[in-house]
This record gives C-alpha cells, structure tokens and sequence, in this order.
C-alpha cells in the first residue's frame, strides 16, 4: 500500500479511537447525579454539557438563536436520529416535533436536570434510538439565563431543594412566563424565533408549583381543552391527558391536575389553570399545538422531582410516537375547523356547573394558632393522608365571542405591532398608495386599567367597543393583515381589543385614550352658544341628559364638554383604534 495512504488510514484510526475514548472517559454524568439529586447544573455547565454531547454523538445538534435580555445567545438542541437539522427537510418529513422548554422560572430548574438526562440516556441507546426514528426532539436548556446566573439558596422559601438555583425575574426582572404576547423581552423575540422554526406539534413548559400540600410529586397544566378547541381540543382533555396519566400510573407516579387553589385547602374544589396567551402554553395554543406545563411539587425532594419529570417526558415522547397521524392530521385541519366557523371566541369564564370528580390525594388542613403571629395559619398534617372525592372545574364556556373578518387593517405608525406581526410570521400587504375602502371602524367604548403595575404595565381589563362601518381612507403604508392564514388565532388575540391578552389591554394603543387637544371654556361658551341654536338635535340630546342624569346636570364643565365632544371641534382620533375590520 501506498505510504500516504498507510498514513492517511493511520490518521483515521487514531481519530476514530479519540472519539470512542472521549465517549467512554465522559460518562456525561451530570451533576444532578453526581451530587444525588441535591444539586442542579449552572448555566454555564449546562451549555458546556450540551456542547460535548453534540460533539461526541451526531445524533445532537447545539444551536445559538436569537439574544436574551442577558446579553447571552438562547441555545436550542436537537435531537434527530436521521442526523437532519434543517427544520424546513423535517417539517417535510414524517416526523414528530416535541419542544421541551426548561427554566423560564430559573428556580424551578427540575427540567433542566431531567432533559440533560434524557438526551444523553436517548443518544446513548440503541433500541431508543431506533423507536424514535419518527421523532425529533428540541430543547431550550435554560430559557431565562439572566434569572439562572443570579443563583441563590433563598428565594424559593417554600422550596424543598436544590442546593442553589436561579432567581425568578429575568435580567430586567420580567417574569418570562407573562410575556409571550407582549413580547418587552428580547428572550420572548428569541422564543418566538425557535418557535416558528420548530414548529412543534407538542409543546411542555417545565415548571415547580406553589401553593397548597398533598400527595402528588408532580401536577399537569395541559393546555385548557376549550381554548384549544376544536378536535384538538377534544384530543388532548379526552385521549392525551388520560393516557399520559395511565402512562405514569404504570411507572408508580400519581399525576394530577394542577391544584388551584391559593390559601385555602383543595376539599372545595378547584378549577383547571386557564392558560390565556400570556403564558407560554396559551401562546403556543394560537398556532394549534399541544401544550403542557409540568409543575411538579414544591415540598417534594429535588431528586424525586426531576426523576417525575424525567419520566413524564418519557410518557409524552412515547404518546406522540402512539398517535403520530393522528396529531399531525389534527393540527393540518385546525386552521380550515376554525375558519369554517365563521366566529371566534375570544374570551371565557368558569362554566360553574359542570365539573368532573378527582379522587384527590391531599393531607387533612386545619388552622392552628401561628408561633409567629398572633393569628392563624395554614397546616397540613402529613401524618393525615386522605383520597376523597374532589370537584375539578375543568370547562370554560365563551364570555364573548366575534366574527372572523375577511382582514383587519392595521393604520401606518404602530411599528411596535408590526414588529410582533412579524416576528411570528403573519402574512400581511403593505398599501402601496392611499386607498379607500369600506370597513368597520372601532372606537373604546369603555375599560378598566389595573391600580398597580403588572409586567411593566398597567393592564387593561373589560374593554368594551363601539363600531360603525364606513368608507375610510387608509394613507401609503398601512398593513392589510388576511385571516385566512395560519396565524389566524395569533391576529384575532392580539387586534381584538376585547380578547383577554389584545394588544390593547397591553397598553399598546394607550396614546388613542389621550385627548391631545381641547378647549378653553370662556371662549367655547360662545362657539357651544352658537352649535346649539344651529342644532336642535344637539340641543334636544343635551337637554334630554341633564333631565335623566342628576350628575351631569349638576356640572356645567360637564355639560359643555358634552357639547364639545359632540361638535366638529372633537379631535376624531380619541378613543379611535388604528385597527380596522374589512368583511
């Protein structure tokens, strides 16, 4: 044989063997199971586990996306047997997609150990690797990095473990899961980004509870059943959760819906979750996937913790392999199911008379006397274990409900909702001159606003809107947004200014509340004066009020006011959305 062949097949061997023994000399022994089950990996450990495991199997792919609010890059993995990373082949292909986000709450870090875990338990498996050959699975590591590198042993008082975690607020100390829609974050920016790249068929948010006491080490928050609606909405209360629940029931896990209830004990019953788009599951469900959080329970060892949600994982992933045409079929029709409707619902309220029974687990509550207070306080008496009978409020019936526009018309200036539309790749036209047509006009009827500040916000709640329809001209530039597309429940949440999480009620439009201009009543005395003797409706209609409104007719500002807002003097833009509906 030829000498630089001979040295070039040397080259190979010892290359092959470097690779065989970095395998073996890493275990990838994670320092969840180093320490067992006290501690959980840091960022930087995390990323570093991460980058070996792709390194060493190429089943495994590592991704930097977009920025987070840290300053630091969100990471994504995947995990494909077929060693295929572009999500545009797979989306293509047979396969299964499965998002798994960890630490959006950095001190609830029980996914971040369990995934580590899992993919390295997966890629180092023959027989897994062949059973999910129709599956990929894609993995934030840590999703809130600037909360997981402000690490403490304190924050989490009613935690039980690990040693060290992460703080609840991102580097601008946002809760990450209240910030899906508005998207203040750069770390909602990036979500968005892996999210429509992904676009995952299941959804899971790993999460610890707080709250009340009992005996389950871990609860279930599936995406509330009548949000999702339609056949999906069917399949994930009737087919999904049960079998995911039998799943783990097999393996001596007892699961059971998240337990809603705060300061009181769960005997009375409780509701399920309703997860609004706010929330990552509520965002998720506007793009028709099947999402879960996973919260475990705050009181439960951290070992026991992660290995429940490592198991959890597992049941999901072998759900999905079960029913794999099953869920793509439901989620290819959902769009055409809800078009077909001709209405959206967009907002929902506890259907108070229909419930299910849980025979719930839970420990006997009492109020005793407080050694620290001179009140009361909460006890559960763990040495009480009770299953008894439960009410579990599980159903929602639609508050208010709308029919879906041909299109809505965003006005030209309101690029911080252009900028959103985008990001979650809704399809729009851009006018490309002044043009006129017919549409419904909206304008604020009425609203609540929030006393104290959510989110960096002060939300808006109980909107009401008045609408006519009319020829309106729409200047070079504003947004033509068509429903018939699969964003469809994204546009409807977010441009209705009655749905629950709208852009609205975020304060996006808050500068249309304001008048910018007004009057100086001395000289509007004279001009109110002279619109009243040209206008006998205007002044039938004033007249008519103070008679049936002891209020207004004891308040002359008041009066003229009515007068102003009633004549061409009142500036058109107050209270006018920028949203229109063409149908």
């Amino acid at each position: 044989m030829h000498l630089k062949k001979l040295l070039f097949l040397a080259i190979i061997i010892l290359f092959s063997g470097t690779i065989s023994a970095q395998k073996i000399l890493n275990d990838f022994t994670t320092v969840f199971e180093k320490s067992k089950g006290a501690e959980t990996s840091t960022y930087q450990e995390t990323i570093a586990f991460y980058k070996e495991l792709a390194t060493a199997y190429p089943e495994i792919s590592l991704f930097e996306m977009g920025e987070t609010d840290s300053g630091f890059p969100l990471h994504l993995v995947v995990f494909n047997t077929s060693k295929e990373f572009d999500f545009n082949k797979i989306h293509g292909s047979k396969k299964n997609t499965i998002l798994i986000n960890n630490a959006i709450h950095p001190g609830e870090p029980d996914g971040v150990d369990a995934s580590m875990m899992l993919l390295r338990d997966l890629v180092q498996d023959k027989n897994s690797l062949k059973k999910l050959k129709n599956i990929v699975l894609a993995v934030i590591p840590i999703y809130n990095i600037g909360g997981a590198l402000n690490r403490n042993s304190h924050s989490r008082a009613n935690q039980n473990g690990p040693m060290e975690y992460g703080f609840r607020g991102n580097s601008q100390n946002y809760d990450l899961n209240r910030d899906f829609v508005k998207a203040d974050t750069k770390n909602a920016k990036a979500f968005a980004e892996i999210f429509h790249l992904v676009k995952p068929d299941i959804f899971i948010d790993n999460h610890v509870s707080n709250g009340a006491d009992y005996q389950y080490g871990i609860t279930h928050l599936f995406t509330q059943h009548n949000n999702l609606g339609n056949d999906l909405g069917v399949f994930i209360e009737n087919e999904m959760r049960p079998n995911i629940e039998a799943s783990l029931l097999k393996k001596n896990i007892n699961i059971t819906p998240y337990v809603n209830v705060w300061g009181t004990t769960p005997e009375a019953g409780f509701s399920q979750f309703f997860d609004s788009p706010r929330y990552s599951t509520g965002y998720t469900t506007m793009f028709n996937t099947l999402g879960m959080m996973v919260e475990t329970h705050m009181l439960k060892p951290y070992k026991q913790r992660v290995e429940e949600t490592y198991s959890l994982l597992e049941s999901v992933i072998d759900f999905t392999i079960e029913n794999s045409t099953k869920i793509k079929e439901l989620r290819n029709n959902a769009v055409a199911k809800i078009l077909a409707k001709k209405t959206y619902p967009i907002s929902f309220e506890l259907d108070k008379d229909n419930y299910t029974i849980l025979q719930f687990k839970g420990f006997e509550g009492s109020y005793i006397d407080s050694k620290v207070t001179n009140g009361k306080r909460l006890f559960y008496d763990r040495a009480k274990p009770y299953t008894k009978p439960v009410k579990y409020f599980n159903n929602f019936v639609p508050s208010k409900e709308i029919t879906i526009p041909k299109a809505y018309i965003l006005k030209q200036g309101w690029w911080k909702v252009l900028e959103r539309l985008k990001d979650n790749n809704i399809d729009y036209v851009v006018f490309k001159n002044d043009t006129t047509i017919t549409a419904e006009e909206q304008h604020i009827k009425d609203y609540k606003t929030s006393a104290k500040p959510f989110e960096g916000h002060y939300m808006h709640s109980k909107t009401e809107v008045s609408s006519t329809t009319k020829k309106v001209l729409f200047q070079k530039g504003a947004i033509y947004i068509p429903t018939q597309q699969n964003g469809v429940r994204y546009i409807i949440e977010t441009l209705e200014a009655e749905a629950t999480d709208s852009f609205f009620n975020w304060n996006f439009f808050d500068t249309v509340l304001e008048q910018k201009e007004h009057f100086s009543s001395y000289i509007f005395e004279d001009i109110a004066e002279k619109l009243l003797q040209e206008n006998p409706t205007l002044r039938d209609l004033l007249h008519q009020k103070m008679k049936t409104d002891k209020d207004f007719a004891e308040s002359p500002e008041a009066q003229l006011d009515f007068v102003y807002k009633n004549s061409p003097y009142y500036e058109s833009a107050h209270l006018k959305l920028p949203v229109y509906k063409v149908f």
